[in-house]
């Protein structure tokens, strides 16, 4: 299935490439946008704590249905958004399938030009991942971009939602309230949600880090309310806040990150989850 023609040359790509380009000193990347984020942290460190059957066992595939729509929000280089679509259909290395854009596709985007410019070159499907550059906390751009992409398959919102080491970022420039707010945003969107949060201690070396280089602090840092335990508080902000429920941890990464997965609960009836990955979330469950 090749790109809508309204994706591929329309609003979209042109709301999106507003922004210039910012040129970083190394190790300052106080959006989190780190030009080489793979190198240190490995898609396959994620992808060993997911089951790959996930989506198809999630969202049985049927013609009427369409394919299954994901929204990556933070997507980098867009490496670990190959690797997830790869995973989730069972790609092998190097294989690209072009009958695979019709029933995954995925919604990248990125705060950094330059980092979507590369995962838009590198990507090796470019019919199934659309890379766009946006700011999620600009509520007029992310409505016009994300209603512009889910108008094509004539749905309102996300099937599933990646949110991947991104909460901190939300936050140190934020605020409490914007985390609250960015995850009240995403769990609108999203049928399901899978969020890796950093923990506390990524809070201050990223504050070390700038410091180090001479830069200004961020400036939410020393009065944020929301700490501690950031595992738990997320939790507790998307279930007790926003809808969602908690359905399993699937563990953690080598870098002790945990990867949790949430549902709406409106959407308990129309898309129930198979005991089988309920039993095998509770046997990785360290929260």
């Amino acid at each position: 299935m090749a790109v809508p023609s309204e994706l591929d040359g329309g609003s979209l790509k042109e709301t999106a490439a507003e922004e210039e380009p910012r040129v970083l000193e190394p190790g300052a990347a106080p959006f989190g946008n780190f030009p080489h984020y793979s190198r240190f942290h490995p898609p396959e460190q994620r992808l060993r704590l997911l089951p790959p059957e996930l989506l198809r066992q999630l969202f049985p595939q049927s013609p009427e249905n369409g394919p299954i729509l994901g929204l990556d929000v933070g997507c980098n280089s867009g490496d670990l958004s190959v690797a997830l679509y790869k995973h989730f259909l069972s790609l092998p290395d190097g294989e690209t399938c072009s009958d695979a854009s019709r029933e995954l596709r995925l919604l990248c985007c990125d705060i950094d030009p330059v980092l979507v410019k590369r995962a838009e070159k590198e990507c090796p499907f470019p019919d199934a991942l659309t890379f766009i550059t946006l700011d999620f906390m600009n509520q007029r751009k992310r409505k016009v971009l994300l209603s512009s992409f889910l108008s094509q398959f004539g749905r309102s919102v996300f099937d599933i939602g990646f949110c991947m080491s991104i909460t901190m970022w939300i936050h140190l420039n934020h605020g409490d309230h914007g985390l609250w707010e960015f995850l009240a945003h995403l769990s609108s969107l999203c049928h399901y949600l899978l969020v890796e949060p950093q923990p506390w201690k990524c809070y201050r070396a990223a504050a070390r880090r700038l410091r180090k280089l001479g830069l200004h602090d961020f400036d939410h840092f020393h009065s944020l309310a929301i700490r501690g335990d950031m595992t738990n508080q997320i939790v507790q902000i998307l279930t007790q806040d926003h809808g969602m429920e908690l359905i399993c941890c699937f563990g953690n990464t080598s870098w002790d990150r945990s990867l949790l997965f949430f549902r709406a609960k409106q959407t308990i009836e129309t898309h129930p989850i198979p005991e089988s990955l309920i039993e095998r979330g509770k046997e990785k469950n360290r929260l």
